[in-house]
């Protein structure tokens, strides 16, 4: 597993801890060479004057620096590794048949490149409750919370919020507090529960690191012999990297479950789950056949911590990086007039539901060839569709930004539906737009003759386009793709410089 080192050598320090200087939250170090390095308390804790420490300099703050520190006297954990960490990988076995899972060390520089825990210790240091003496209350995080092991997430959330009171009523000390917290954090989220419930069914099921890594580790252990592995055992301390955000995110971008729903917001990458505890409504997964028609948007407020995956793109396994919230520090807030949205989408979607057969005879019309949405707005005239309603709406995606759409549909001079796509003549080309996530913009030259281009076009496939097979890109005067992208600001002008559009450079200031 490679690291994000730098190319370019950095001085290392390595010398023999002369005193420590405990303070609050930190200890000082003061070493051999005169030299001070500030450290965290848990590391300070398990330091002592003789050890040996090494870190990169200039000197890091107490918590997330690199630090390493050989132990003078200690014949079981010889030494000491506090590092950031990227990606953890899912759970393997080796060679003693046992599971383990190795994170990346991220801009490390003691040439230490990766750190393998084993399973266990994950299990002990996230999935269960600490217990100082035989007299723990508490043997697991469902009997702390209060509830049963076959709680909904609701219920979850409420005994979450009924803990927090009780500790807050009695000036619980912090540990407690932060005890009760971490038990939320795995059982508010569905895959860290599945895990945990596994543990408790098995204990030598195999344990997942908590959202994937991504934040400060300090751990015990020792160094491989080629010095690039350090092998865990012990967690000492792990601290996330957090960043709190507030922002607007349809509701249609959710997926309704019948006791959860989860939410993607893919400019931002971000993704979170709701339980109905925290919006105080119900749904049910009928809610997914009309979300497009509700324009709600709800208001986030959360703490969130990055997570990653590999998924497979076009043969190939790639990392992709998202951030999650964690359960504990999600707040969502509806608008004051949403009973009546919700009302109205209900009532729209119920009332388009008469014109379903005929709407599947358009899309069986429009998977054969072009046509102008002023034709099918002809056709439809009998059928007395409501006067706000869009025909372009046939092809909508619940996921797909409506601004992309809009931008386009009010330069067009015509609008084509074809099939799941808008072809949009414009003044100086011709753009393809596809309503739905994950989707570029497609951008052709002006044509001499438009059934001419359309014939062509709609006998031809995307990737042959991209790939320009037999000539077809040159045929269709393709010019290029526009990634949506994070900023739709970014988009808008590229596409104005494509369409020979006067830029707004303010415009392109991403949001």
């Amino acid at each position: 597993m490679a690291s994000a080192n730098s190319n370019e050598p950095v001085p290392i320090c390595r010398e023999r801890v002369e005193s420590i200087e405990r303070q609050h939250d930190s200890a000082l170090c003061l070493l051999a060479n005169c030299r001070k390095i500030l450290v965290s308390a848990v590391l300070a804790s398990h330091i002592r004057v003789g050890d040996e420490i090494a870190f990169p300099l200039p000197v890091g703050g107490a918590t997330g620096a690199e630090i390493y520190v050989a132990k003078a006297h200690s014949p079981i954990d010889r030494c000491l590794y506090q590092a950031p960490i990227g990606y953890v990988t899912q759970p393997k076995l080796d060679r003693r048949q046992c599971h383990f899972v190795c994170a990346q060390v991220k801009h490390g520089h003691l040439d230490i490149l990766a750190i393998v825990l084993p399973c266990e210790i994950l299990r002990e240091y996230f999935y269960r409750l600490p217990q100082p003496d035989a007299q723990a209350r508490h043997s697991n995080l469902y009997e702390l919370l209060g509830i049963s092991s076959g709680a909904a997430p609701a219920e979850i959330r409420l005994a979450f919020k009924l803990r927090q009171l009780e500790l807050a009523s009695t000036a619980a000390a912090h540990g407690a507090q932060a005890t009760v917290e971490r038990a939320f954090n795995i059982l508010g989220h569905p895959e860290l529960r599945a895990c945990y419930d596994a543990l408790l069914a098995d204990p030598e099921a195999p344990a997942i690191f908590p959202y994937g890594g991504f934040g400060s580790l300090v751990v015990s252990g020792e160094r491989s012999r080629d010095g690039q592995t350090f092998f865990a055992h012990r967690i000492l301390a792990f601290s996330p990297e957090r960043r709190r955000r507030r922002f607007h995110l349809p509701l249609r971008q959710c997926d309704f479950y019948d006791d959860r729903a989860l939410c993607r917001d893919a400019r931002r990458k971000l993704e979170f789950w709701l339980d109905p505890a925290l919006l105080h409504i119900l749904w049910n997964p009928t809610w997914n056949q009309w979300k497009h028609l509700l324009a709600t948007k709800v208001e986030v407020d959360a703490t969130f911590v990055p997570t990653s995956k590999y998924r497979k793109r076009r043969g190939e396994w790639e990392l992709v990086s998202w951030e999650t919230a964690l359960p504990s520090r999600l707040e969502v807030k509806l608008p004051a007039d949403f009973e009546q949205q919700l009302q109205a989408a209900q009532a729209a979607y119920h009332h388009l539901g008469q014109y379903n057969a005929a709407f599947e005879q358009i899309r069986l019309c429009l998977e054969h060839r072009a046509v102008e949405k002023a034709e099918l707005e002809k056709l439809c005239a009998p059928l007395r569709l409501p006067g706000d309603f869009d025909l372009a709406q046939i092809n909508w995606r619940a996921d797909y930004d409506p601004f992309f759409y809009r931008e386009l549909s009010r330069r067009a001079r015509r609008i084509y539906l074809f099939r799941n796509e808008y072809i949009f003549d414009v003044e100086k080309a011709v753009v393809v737009e596809t309503p739905q996530l994950g989707h570029a913009t497609y951008v052709f030259a002006k044509p001499r003759n438009m059934d001419g281009f359309l014939a062509l076009y709609t006998r031809i496939a995307k990737e042959d386009i991209r790939r320009n097979r037999d000539n077809t890109a040159e045929k269709l005067g393709f010019m290029g793709r526009v990634i949506h992208g994070s900023s739709p600001k970014a988009w808008l002008k590229e596409i104005r410089q494509r369409l020979g559009d006067k830029v707004d450079y303010a415009s392109g200031i991403a949001s």
